[in-house]
Parts: C-alpha cells; structure tokens; sequence
C-alpha cells in the first residue's frame, strides 16, 4: 500500500494542551501531565476522502511573544495546527505573534492553518469568546475549531466559516466531531489548495 506523507507542525503557546491533542490524535487518549519543554514527533497512518496517508506530526515546544521562530518548522511542512487555550487570553495574542512569524519565515502571505481554541471543558473559565477566535481564522482565510483534548470533542454550537468547498470538503465540516477531525480538516485543505480534491470522492475518516 502507498500512502501520501503530510507533515504537519502543532504549535502555540506553553500549556495550552498541544500535546494533549497530539496523543489524542495518535494514541486515542488524552494524557494530562505532559512534559512541556520537550518536542516530539508522531506518525500515524490514516484514511481521508478515500486516500491513505503518513502523516508525520510534529508537537512542537511551547513559544512565546520573545521566542525566535525555529526555522525548521518553516522547511517541509505541509500545514499547521496553531492552538491557544480558551482559558487563556494570552495564549491567543501570542498565536497570533507565531503565525505573523511563519508567515515571514515562510515568506508567504498564505499557508494551510486550522486555528484550534482548545480546553473547551473548562467553559466556566473561558476567557477567548468564541467569536473572536473565529474572526481571526476569517482573517487568516483558515479553518477554525474549538475542542477539548480531555474529552475528544469538537464544538459544534456555531457553524464553521462558509467556502464554496468542493464535495468531499464540506462533508469534513459537516462531519467534525473528534481531535482526529481536526488534522482530517487541515489535510482536505492541504489538498484543496494542491488542487487534489475531486467532486466525485466520498468522506471518510478513519
């Protein structure tokens, strides 16, 4: 069986569950205590729109206003999952620091993003509204979702931001209810923007 490799980069400030989405996407579990300073790389192999890929994630060390972009994750990365915590308005100024700065690492004024508001279980301390983190991923031309890492969920409250998508990619909106869904989103779009996509595939994530 060949498989498309996609190398994917998660990024955001410290403590905002970046690791925790990570295994939950690989593993199926969420692990809470985490060492945050170090970074690690996943593989997992998966089935969307009826294609198999490799999909090589890296969870990147937490960053900061101050910190200087690595330039590795700027080379060989197909997209990026940029995550804050709702509880945190910090977390959400400074994701937007680390896009600006990939953008000019990149040199591109686009990449493939889904912008993801995670800790949705924590609701009672929601410091980000949602329509805010929203109107930054309009203005980024990216997906957004909110999730909660602990309890493998995706928000769906709201609908997500309208395109004229192709078939099998408005399906993926429609369908996002796990993490998994969220690296699924960011591939479509991936492909999408590869010009990959085709009407007359079906959606399935596996």
């Amino acid at each position: 069986m060949t498989y498309k490799q996609r190398n994917l980069a998660m990024m955001g400030y410290r403590s905002v569950g970046k690791s925790s989405l990570s295994i939950q996407f690989v593993e199926g579990q969420f692990v809470d205590s985490y060492d945050p300073t170090i970074e690690n790389t996943f593989t997992k192999k998966t089935r969307i729109n009826q294609t198999d890929y490799e999909i090589r994630l890296v969870d990147t060390a937490g960053q900061d206003e101050y910190s200087i972009f690595p330039a590795q994750y700027s080379m060989d990365f197909h997209g990026y999952v940029l995550v804050y915590s709702i509880t945190s308005q910090r977390s959400f100024e400074v994701i937007k620091i680390i896009y600006e700065k990939l953008l000019d690492m990149m040199g591109k004024a686009y990449v493939p993003v889904v912008l993801v508001g995670n800790k949705t279980d924590l609701h009672q301390e929601r410091a980000v509204p949602m329509e805010e983190g929203r109107k930054l991923a309009d203005s980024w031309k990216a997906q957004f979702l909110e999730t909660s890492a602990k309890q493998n969920e995706v928000a769906k409250n709201e609908p997500m931001r309208q395109e004229p998508f192709t078939t099998p990619f408005s399906l993926l909106l429609l369908l996002v209810q796990s993490v998994n869904d969220v690296f699924s989103l960011l591939i479509a779009q991936i492909e999408r923007d590869n010009g990959n996509t085709s009407e007359k595939s079906s959606c399935t994530i596996s």
